[in-house]
């Protein structure tokens, strides 16, 4: 295996499909507004993620959203990893889940190597070890007795609760509580514990004093109901790393506007494609994403394995893209950008904006496009804005 090229970074994407429900830890618009350049340390690791220390780990491949220091919204409404009321309700087996398997639909993607992703089980072990370290271990939390969902749908629209999380069909900025992978590995106890304690420094609030038990065991209930009806999905075969790279060799040049002179918008890169414009596409996101779905002719080139960049020819334009919607394309087209590339961009409203589109893709059996963004959302954010915090 040739050497991985893991850059630590000091500030800087969840998929568009998910794994089968159930899949154990290893043991888961408008143009957005500018964001700032993914800036990387000077030093750099070459070595496979799954080799390093817990810490490293973190700074490696996490550090871009959640913040070299642990606190979060960096990018993409990331959470806190260090939030005492997170920490102290999510167990080291959820936290293993969540990392392995990702929050399909957003941008947190699959870490475990067993969904493509660039960890393996003692690394993700490590990385756990780590990330309970920065504050309370986990309380043996009560049972949740039995809610009544329809009465907790009117306490949902009561508490505005869908102005930040979204419902079954529309996402926003916050956790979308629909998302399967959330509810296959969120206990009723978890969710009942953010509802009643919040997230403080975030705008979930703390409902213990402002609902009954009974109240909050109903809206429990009916956030079980958020997710109903979800499929299965595939993965697709592994990338080789012999995929060709050019797409449409012998095709003229994209002609592009261009937004900062870094930014290019999924609409004007779909009309060069269907043009048979000669471009290169390359997915930013760890290979897991990669195999669920990724836009036809995309080659992957992980952000945290950036060695095979060298192999892209200077003079062709290179789209990158991830789910953010920027920052681990970003640090993609900096890297190309400092192997002396002029023509690089960054795909402005991100792979899942794409799909939605109904723009080319390939997908793995099962795969649906991803939810619907509501206006003034983060174009297929994190998910970790997560209120209700389902961290890594």
């Amino acid at each position: 295996m040739r050497p991985w090229l893991v850059v630590l970074l000091i500030a800087g994407c969840e998929t568009n499909a998910a794994p089968p429900p159930g899949t154990p830890p290893p043991v888961s618009s408008s143009a957005p507004t500018s964001t700032p350049a993914p800036v990387r340390d000077a030093s750099v690791v070459d070595a496979h993620p799954s080799s390093l220390a817990g810490p490293q780990i973190y700074q490696a491949l996490c550090a871009q959203c959640h913040g070299k220091d642990l606190k979060g919204y960096v990018a993409d409404n990331a959470p806190s990893m260090i939030s005492p009321t997170f920490l102290e309700s999510a167990t080291d087996d959820f936290l293993k889940a969540s990392i392995a398997t990702g929050r399909p639909g957003t941008a947190m993607a699959a870490y475990s190597n067993k969904l493509g992703g660039p960890l393996d089980d003692a690394a993700i072990t490590r990385l756990v070890t780590y990330l309970r370290e920065q504050g309370p271990k986990a309380k043996e939390l009560p049972a949740v007795p039995k809610g009544d969902p329809a009465k907790g749908e009117g306490l949902y629209a009561k508490a505005s609760c869908g102005s930040c999380h979204g419902d079954a069909t529309i996402r926003r900025d916050s956790i979308h509580l629909a998302n399967t992978m959330f509810l296959v590995q969120a206990t009723d106890p978890f969710i009942k514990h953010a509802i009643v304690n919040g997230r403080p420094g975030t705008k979930m609030a703390a409902f213990g004093a402002a609902m009954s038990d009974a109240e909050i065991n109903d809206l429990v209930a009916y956030v079980r109901t958020l997710g109903t009806g979800a499929k299965q999905a595939g993965m697709l075969p592994a990338p080789t790393g012999k995929e060709p790279l050019v797409i449409n060799p012998k095709g003229k040049e994209p002609t592009w506007k261009l937004r900062e002179n870094r930014f290019v918008s999924v609409d004007e890169v779909h009309k060069a494609y269907k043009a048979g414009a000669k471009m290169i596409i390359v997915d930013a996101r760890p290979p897991s994403d990669w195999m669920r779905a990724h836009i036809r002719g995309a080659v992957s080139i992980p952000y945290h394995d950036v060695a095979r960049l060298k192999d892209i020819p200077k003079d062709v334009a290179v789209v990158a893209y991830c789910a953010c919607p920027h920052h681990l394309s970003g640090i993609v087209v900096d890297e190309l950008k400092k192997l002396g590339h002029k023509k690089p961009y960054v795909l402005d409203e991100g792979v899942n904006d794409w799909h939605r589109k109904g723009y080319p893709m390939v997908a793995a059996e099962g795969v649906e496009r991803p939810t619907e963004q509501a206006p003034g959302g983060d174009h297929g954010g994190h998910g970790h804005g997560d209120h209700s915090g389902h961290g890594h």
